[in-house]
């Protein structure tokens, strides 16, 4: 190619092309920077790993696995490479990475530990910046406690009752005159619609089904690139939030009302007494505030249940062994509860202990949350490494959930390694987190699931569609075709 004769080329003893000579200096600056990157990096003695790509860091690859589900594996060999403590960048951030049982207990002992919760982008625009998964210190406290109102064991005790009615009233309306159905979007729908009665006092009809259409939307954004265009899963996630946040308004709303009309009294849902919270400086919390908790506690009470039955239905579809075990223990409940005019109390509930420790198991398998982020609110010091402020911390389950050295053969599906809750080392079991920052609604979750497998084995029998259906993470684990099923009634629900 001709150079025009107003430009001066550079002269060099190679007689290089221009393009060769911008090309080759390219280069070299970007090997300077990275050059420089690299011993910062050494200076500071971050963990080893890789940042990944500019912005998008390890995340495609990341994302990759989880729709496969081979995020273990993903995790498993980067702590091959790098060790059980290593650098990536997801979502848009830096992160360190922290596993295993030390590992837990640091991102989870509470206190002044040096971290924060601090979600990735797309996961906090969605739940807001009043979660109580975003907030610290005395907000943190007092959001918990109001929810723990209702969560705690004691109180989950006055209305195992209504609840069991709920689910049983559910079941009877979504499989009536049905021969087949689709079991995630089942347990979807009914694990939805108890905590929408439950919680919020929601009743049946279009609201709380385009509640529910919103949230699947939420859900799907959680764990996207945080690209709000149309169109993208994350644009798509936000106007669903929007939509749910004027929902929630209009509740708010009318249960204010309904309290200075003495209708209603604080104690009598989750809205009434967010309604009526006042904090340390006697202030009522402000409607955003109020807002985020709501869209993160039925995000988190939503998916969490759903998965765990999900894969509950899967197993028995294919463990004879199992089913026949759950089965026998539900008919003593199921004689319990016709002892007790028909509806399921609290100590039926605790009679089915082989039950739940098929749903821990499941959940040390499958975990419903993978992992989590918090992030370092100053410099800090883990395993001879410095972690610098303001970098995200991940937790994961995996590294303890199937390591050999905890649990012998992980691989195995084992109900009995629940059989004594002492023999399990502390942190190494975390499908709710651990220490203070435990999930609020794993009672909640338990009973739900209890009470829903109860009635599912008494009243059908169910066989998979589709043999041997993979799991997919979007961003959760479900079956990836939604678990299709065949049907047959033991007898009308009633």
């Amino acid at each position: 190619m001709e150079v025009p004769s107003n430009l001066e080329v550079p002269s060099l003893d190679s007689k290089l092309p221009f393009q060769t000579i911008i090309l080759l200096t390219i280069i070299a600056l970007l090997g300077a920077y990275f050059k420089l990157k690299v011993s910062l990096q050494r200076g500071k003695n971050l963990p080893p790993g890789s940042l990944g790509f500019p912005f998008v860091g390890e995340t495609l690859s990341f994302l990759k696995a989880q729709k496969q589900d081979t995020t273990v594996q993903w995790i498993a060999d980067r702590i091959t490479k790098y060790g059980p403590v290593f650098k990536t960048s997801l979502i848009g951030s830096k992160a360190i990475v922290i596993t295993g049982q030390a590992g837990n207990k640091l991102v989870f002992s509470g206190g002044d530990n040096g971290f924060v919760s601090n979600l990735p982008q797309s996961l906090s625009s969605i739940l807001g910046k009043h979660s109580i998964f975003e907030v610290t210190g005395s907000r943190h406290k007092l959001i918990r406690g109001a929810m723990m109102t209702f969560l705690k064991p004691e109180s989950l005790q006055s209305f195992v009752g209504e609840m069991d009615s709920l689910v049983k009233q559910q079941l009877f309306q979504e499989l009536n005159g049905k021969d087949s159905t689709h079991g995630v979007r089942l347990m979807k729908r009914i694990t939805f619609k108890v905590t929408c009665s439950l919680l919020f006092g929601l009743p049946e009809g279009k609201e709380k089904d385009a509640l529910f259409a919103d949230f699947i939307l939420a859900v799907k954004g959680t764990w996207a690139i945080p690209l709000n265009l149309p169109g993208t899963a994350f644009g798509k996630a936000m106007q669903a939030r929007r939509r749910i946040c004027k929902l929630f308004s209009q509740l708010i709303s009318r249960k204010r009302r309904e309290m200075e009309e003495g209708k209603v009294r604080p104690d009598d849902n989750m809205v009434s007494t967010f309604v009526a919270l006042r904090d340390e400086n006697g202030e009522l919390l402000p409607e955003e505030e109020i807002i985020d908790n709501f869209v993160t506690l039925m995000m988190a009470s939503h998916d969490t249940t759903t998965i765990v039955l999900s894969m509950f239905l899967r197993l028995l579809a294919r463990d004879a062994e199992v089913r026949s075990k759950v089965l026998e223990e539900q008919k003593q409940a199921q004689k319990a509860r016709e002892e007790n005019g028909g509806k399921l109390g609290w100590s039926d509930v605790q009679m089915m202990k082989y039950t739940w420790r098929v749903s821990q198991e499941l959940m040390r398998m499958t975990p419903p949350v993978f992992g989590n982020f918090k992030r370092t609110s100053r410099d800090i010091s883990f395993a001879g490494f410095r972690i610098p402020k303001g970098w995200q911390i991940m937790w994961v389950t995996s590294p303890t959930h199937m390591d050999e050295k905890i649990f012998s053969e992980p691989e195995k599906f084992d109900p009995s390694r629940f059989e004594n809750p002492r023999s399990i080392p502390p942190y190494a079991y975390i499908p709710f987190g651990a220490g203070h920052r435990i999930c609020p609604g794993a009672d909640f979750a338990r009973i739900e699931v209890l009470l829903l497998i109860h009635h599912l084995v008494t009243n059908y029998e169910w066989a998979e569609m589709i043999p041997n259906e993979p799991i997919i993470r979007e961003p959760l684990p479900y079956p990836a075709m939604g678990l299709p099923l065949k049907l047959k009634p033991k007898k009308i629900c009633a």
